[in-house]
């Protein structure tokens, strides 16, 4: 067997995901080629090829052909997409300007009643007006179709340039050469305002799906921005700060507080505290001692440590990460709409009816025989036009996705719409989408001599100064009982166990149950009187003032306000409800008892997460997956569709195909019904926006003709066609009634 390479190649000049699809069609056609998969997402066209059949300056000849650009890697920036969107930005905006003139000629008798323009007039100055939208504006449209023309296919831009162009051109004809249809005993009528607002609608249509495309993109940057430009290395015995790039496997790095840790590894001297909620979703610092694993891109909170780089470069957890998301990207395959599906078949068909429509009319026709031939082969064309076409799913998501912003819900685009109304398995994260995120105190237990108050103030006294959650959460909390906080002297942190200092006149430890047994304080008291929370998942601080035990204080992260009746709502339709976390399995199954979740899937690390998602879907299951951190993002990539509470972390959203702004669960069953109503909304507009060229298109040919003497004028195909587009977008503004 030959052996294969790979190439990737950045595209300049796809407009939609048909585009995508178009190059791959183009490509999977040359033999040499084994695979090819582009994402237009990123802009780039991923292809496993045979150098022994096919070179790789071959393939970007390929897709040059095909209408497109190839450059070179160093060259896709996010500098040459943003002037690509201006690019577009600005044909839309002249397109827009151009056709408001327009449509101001072509009803010049309803907007100026008074001035008396002649035909002549108006019909040049239409001319003058619509060419620039034709040729400057819209000539994007025209390249695409001739190119898919040239490999004997067709797509939407086919529907375009066809309709647009017909349109166009008769008026053309009927501009310079009015005399034509007088011959016949017709009148000359023009349809500029036609060709003129298609172009304009799609433009528009096209500047919404790139800025989507460019929010998409930026999961993947933001990712890559938490990782640390430097590393403080320890070579020869002295410090060195140096590129993380340089970092070698095997070095001795210094991680100080507050710094974020550079590469993956294993701690070899020294002890802290580490957040590392961006990679498991605990909310609560993971204690680090020397044999500990230390991950890339988490915060030092606390003390200082070294540690021997074990992973690098794409080896290490974070750049995992961003290759599960780069990946889940690259592999969901755009959802091909309706009308592209049927494009390749539709357009040949229309074109193959108009010119038998010619042909027919040329031989058999009334005289004269050429001006009816070309008036029916153009009303062919105009009714086929695809502007209801075109509208049909755009009005219909921008309806949607609008609805949706009022209830609290971001809606990246057509594709999340149409995937949520099929979800039948939803996947929540715990920490900060269940719950709140941050450990509160739920309990405070007293024993002996101490009473609860007089706990909780010393407590809050020795951890004032504390960054970690777990003394954050006991300084709020007698903060909110209005309790007093007492001087403290001797402070010592004793990392992984707890601290002890003087408060006042009394010696107090705070830690872990072995911490006080380590100090010799009789602990059984405690240790029993514990287990109750302990059972229900909370972590438990011990509290020992003068070597004796005064009490214990319990914190949780709490359910959020909406979790249980969001759970409740989605079970009721149907849904299977699952719960993913990183958090131990005690902690979790506690959880998911109060909120009445029965799967639970718990001390799941983010690739492992990802891995859940591909066994669901493997499964047959279309799954919602709803998380809000850094951890989340493959998971969420992942998903036929991701769900990201929207005060979560940016990265969590990017990666998502749908943001809770409100942080309300229960946005969860509103996108999942809005999407079945916006879809249902969609598969009416097809129907009415294709009823009416599966009526019409025979009537044009002239089909009613031999029996009832009737034609269809071009005027009247246009009409047909404007209504269809009324029909369509009337249709679509019920949605503005959702509730």
């Amino acid at each position: 067997m030959a052996k294969t390479e790979k190439i990737i190649i950045p595209i300049s000049g796809m407009h939609c995901a048909s585009c995508a699809s178009g190059i791959e069609r183009v490509l999977k056609k040359n033999p040499g080629v084994v695979s090819a998969g582009v994402n237009f997402a990123t802009e780039k066209a991923a292809v496993e090829y045979d150098p022994s059949r096919v070179k790789a300056s071959d393939i970007h000849k390929i897709i040059k052909d095909a209408g497109y650009r190839t450059l070179g890697v160093e060259a896709a920036s996010e500098d040459l997409r943003n002037k690509e969107y201006d690019k577009l930005k600005m044909k839309f905006q002249a397109s827009a300007l151009l056709t408001f003139f327009i449509l101001g000629f072509s009803f010049h008798d309803v907007v100026f009643p008074f001035v008396g323009i002649s035909k002549e007039i108006v019909f040049f100055a239409l001319f003058a007006l619509t060419t620039p939208v034709q040729f400057l504006c819209g000539w994007q449209f025209i390249g695409l179709a001739y190119a898919a023309a040239k490999h004997k296919s067709a797509d939407m831009n086919t529907l375009i340039a066809v309709g647009t162009l017909s349109a166009y051109l008769y008026s053309v004809v009927a501009t310079f050469y009015p005399s034509f249809f007088i011959k016949g005993g017709l009148r000359a009528d023009v349809y500029y305002d036609t060709a003129a607002v298609i172009i304009t609608l799609i433009l528009l249509g096209r500047l919404l799906e790139a800025k989507a495309k460019a929010r998409a993109s930026d999961a993947i940057k933001r990712l890559m921005d938490l990782k640390p430009k430097t590393a403080r290395v320890i070579r020869n015995g002295l410090e060195k700060d140096i590129p993380i790039e340089e970092v070698k496997k095997g070095d001795l790095i210094l991680v100080r507080p507050g710094e974020r840790i550079a590469v993956d590894g294993i701690i070899m001297e020294g002890s802290s505290a580490v957040d590392e909620s961006m990679i498991t979703g605990e909310s609560i610092p993971v204690e680090k001692n020397p044999g500990d694993e230390a991950i890339g891109a988490t915060i030092n909170k606390t003390g200082a440590f070294k540690f021997e780089a074990t992973k690098v470069g794409g080896q290490t957890a974070l750049a995992q990460i961003i290759r599960l998301v780069e990946e889940a990207q690259g592999s969901k395959a755009p959802i091909q709409r309706f009308a592209d599906k049927i494009a390749g078949v539709f357009v040949p068909v229309v074109i193959l009816i108009a010119l038998s429509t010619f042909t027919i009319w040329c031989f058999i026709g009334p005289q004269p025989k050429l001006t009816y031939a070309l008036l029916n082969f153009v009303s062919v064309l105009i009714i086929a036009c695809p502007c209801a076409l075109g509208l049909a799913t755009p009005t219909a998501i921008m309806v949607g996705t609008g609805k949706g912003a009022e209830n609290g819900i971001l809606i990246k685009g057509g594709e999340a719409l149409e995937t949520a109304q099929t979800v039948n398995s939803v996947v929540f994260d715990k920490t900060g989408t269940l719950t709140r995120g941050k450990p509160v105190v739920t309990d405070v237990v007293a024993y002996g001599d101490c009473s609860v108050d007089e706990i909780l103030s010393i407590a809050a006294s020795v951890e004032k100064n504390s960054e970690h959650p777990l003394g954050e959460a006991i300084v709020n909390k007698a903060h909110e009982r209005k309790l007093p906080l007492k001087k403290v002297f001797e402070f010592k942190a004793i990392a992984g166990c707890g601290v002890k200092a003087k408060v006042e006149d009394k010696y107090v430890f705070l830690g872990n149950l072995k911490f006080l047994r380590d100090q010799r304080i009789p602990s059984a008291d405690l240790e029993a009187g514990s287990k109750k929370y302990t059972e229900e998942g909370k972590t438990i601080i011990f509290i020992a003032v003068d070597n004796k035990t005064a009490g214990l204080i319990a914190a949780a992260d709490l359910l959020k306000d909406k979790s249980l009746e969001a759970v409740e709502g989605l079970r009721k339709m149907g849904l299977e409800v699952i719960m993913i976390t990183g958090d131990n399995k005690r902690t979790a199954e506690s959880i998911a008892k109060k909120v009445k979740i029965d799967t639970v899937l718990a001390e799941v690390l983010p690739q492992d997460k990802a891995k859940e998602i591909k066994r669901l879907r493997r499964q047959g299951k279309v799954v919602a997956a709803v998380g809000d951190g850094i951890n989340d993002a493959p998971m969420l990539a992942w998903a036929d569709i991701g769900i990201a509470i929207g005060t979560g972390t940016d990265i969590a959203m990017e990666a998502s195909d749908i943001t809770l702004i409100k942080d309300d669960l229960r946005g969860v069953i509103t996108a999942i019904r809005l999407s079945k109503r916006t879809m249902r909304a969609i598969k009416q507009n097809l129907f009415w926006a294709f009823i009416y060229n599966i009526v019409g298109i025979p009537v044009a040919a002239g089909a009613l003709y031999p029996s009832f003497g009737i034609l269809l004028n071009p005027m009247f195909a246009s009409a047909a066609m404007a209504f269809s587009s009324v029909s369509v977008v009337v249709n679509s503004l019920r949605l503005r009634n959702f509730r």
